[in-house]
């Protein structure tokens, strides 16, 4: 391999958190073949704490690994990150312990060889090698200042692989932004402006509230039934706020499953679980610096309540089969058509999540309780229909647009929608007519295992056998077959008689007897 090929591969091994890692893994046993050591280290400045990010020696093991400590119970290690300079620790400075990384994690004789050297990338401290061995002396000044020039360069290594990381977080991010974005229905300014027109007071008076908590980073939560447009409601938020210029990202918690839904929100990375071939940016992640809008919320599984508390709470949280902690600023607007409430008291919604979301709450009045906007939204839809479509424009008369306003809409916005986009089809003209009426989809029959569908004289003929049988085939009387059926006797005398169920001789009987006994299959 020549000298410019090493180049570039250290290039490419420093393009990763595990690269980097390895990177240092293989400085640290190579620095060991030049100078003796039971455990090397390489630990993280991670806020006012230092934490083993990479370890080697016979002394490493799990204690090690997972060993950090407070800088300010260690005052001579936050003087070599300040001042910038390697220093071997001598016998009168093991004492007390504020020199020695490892103290009372390992047992090591007092007045053991132990120095640091302070790893840095542009006048930024970010973090500590330690040599340490089993014996007592003293790493001689040549050792120490071999020692601070790797960790220099572990240094711009250190810093390298952050920025490359950054940079390919931010590249995943774009992807995924534009990903979502494609697959986004309707446009902001509509949304904007069919809530902006709505002509209910109660409606203008949730859209005055909404406007004035957009600008804010609280957490909104929108109530309100089943297709009441709590979706639009959100994207008009998004619109009015400050974040408007940065991504909208949705997640319909009700549509993913529980077993990824984690996966979904929070990311994961290679190999985590099986199917995780590569690793995979959450929504989370995909919303930085805009909104994430949480439909459904009320279905999220009781596991994944605790992290969606903390990401509100801190704004951190650790990618599924990570444990690297990844830090967000998201504006969560969240939605539901349950009574949370209700979800609380069985213990299927977290009490503590509830209040978190419900920073500022906004109801959704149905749309029966303001009839007023059905033409508004009638006509803005149909704008919108005929761009998408490059079909109409549609033109509504009063009469359709009085029979739309009377009726009581149960589904709301979204029925409302599907009868004009089914109007839309149904129509020869640019004229829309809900008269005849518009076809309301009905479930076809399932018949088992393929078997074909009885006809209603096979039903009716199956049904009176089974009464009969009940009756141990008496017709008249209290209780009798005619009685259990709502029918005059003789009327189901004559059904008998057309299934075959019973001759004129059994039915004179039956008559003078009060009973009778058909010919049952």
């Amino acid at each position: 391999m020549t000298y410019d090929s090493e180049i570039a591969a250290a290039a490419r091994l420093g393009t990763t958190f595990q690269a980097v890692d390895s990177l240092i893994g293989e400085s640290l046993e190579a620095l060991g073949r030049i100078v003796p050591y039971d455990l090397a280290t390489v630990m993280q400045l991670d806020g006012d704490e230092l934490a083993v990010r990479v370890a080697r020696g016979r002394l490493d093991g799990p204690e090690v690994q997972r060993h950090r400590l407070r800088l300010r119970d260690f005052p001579m290690l936050r003087r070599v990150l300040e001042e910038g300079q390697a220093r071997a620790f001598t016998e009168h400075e093991h004492e007390g312990g504020d020199g020695d990384p490892f103290d009372g994690v390992l047992d090591l004789p007092h007045g053991h060889f132990c120095m640091v050297a302070p790893l840095r990338s542009e006048e930024r401290a970010l973090g500590l090698i330690t040599l340490d061995r089993a014996t007592c002396g003293v790493f001689p000044p040549e050792v120490v200042e071999l020692v601070e020039v790797v960790a220099r360069l572990l240094g711009v290594a250190i810093r390298y692989g952050e920025q490359s990381a950054r940079l390919e977080r931010i590249r995943a991010q774009l992807v995924e932004q534009n990903r979502l974005l494609t697959e986004q229905v309707g446009g902001t300014d509509d949304c904007c402006r069919m809530l902006e027109a709505s002509r209910s007071a109660i409606m203008r008076h949730v859209v005055q509230l909404a406007r004035q908590a957009a600008p804010t980073d609280a957490p909104i939560l929108i109530t309100g039934e089943t297709g009441t447009g709590k979706d639009v409601l959100a994207t008009a938020i998004h619109s009015w706020s400050d974040r408007a210029d940065r991504p909208m990202v949705r997640v319909n918690c009700a549509a993913l499953p529980s077993t990824l839904i984690e996966s979904e929100l929070f990311g994961h990375v290679r190999g985590a679980f099986s199917g995780a071939v590569s690793a995979r940016m959450g929504r989370f992640q995909a919303a930085h610096g805009g909104t994430l809008f949480l439909d459904e919320i009320g279905e999220i599984p009781a596991e994944v309540q605790a992290k969606l508390l903390r990401v509100l709470q801190e704004g951190a949280f650790e990618p599924v089969g990570s444990d690297r902690t990844v830090r967000v600023d998201v504006r969560v607007v969240a939605a539901t058509n349950r009574d949370l409430q209700t979800a609380i008291q069985r213990g299927t919604f977290r009490e503590d999540l509830y209040y978190r979301l419900a920073v500022f709450p906004l109801a959704l009045p149905p749309l029966r309780a303001r009839r007023e906007d059905v033409p508004i939204i009638a006509r803005s839809f149909l704008e919108q229909h005929a761009r998408r479509t490059g079909r109409g424009p549609w033109y509504l008369p009063d009469e359709v647009l009085a029979e739309l306003v009377d009726r009581e809409w149960p589904g709301n916005v979204r029925e409302l929608v599907n009868t004009l986009e089914r109007a839309t089809i149904l129509a020869t003209g640019s004229r829309l007519s809900l008269d005849p009426g518009v076809p309301v989809a009905v479930p076809p029959p399932v018949a088992a295992d393929d078997e074909p569908l009885p006809t209603l004289v096979d039903v009716e003929r199956a049904h009176i056998v089974r009464v009969l049988r009940a009756t141990q085939g008496r017709v008249h009387g209290v209780g009798g077959a005619a009685e259990i059926l709502g029918m005059h006797p003789n009327t189901l005398l004559s059904r008998m008689r057309k299934h075959g169920l019973g001759g004129a001789k059994d039915h004179r009987r039956g008559r003078r007897a009060g009973w009778t006994t058909p010919r049952l299959p």
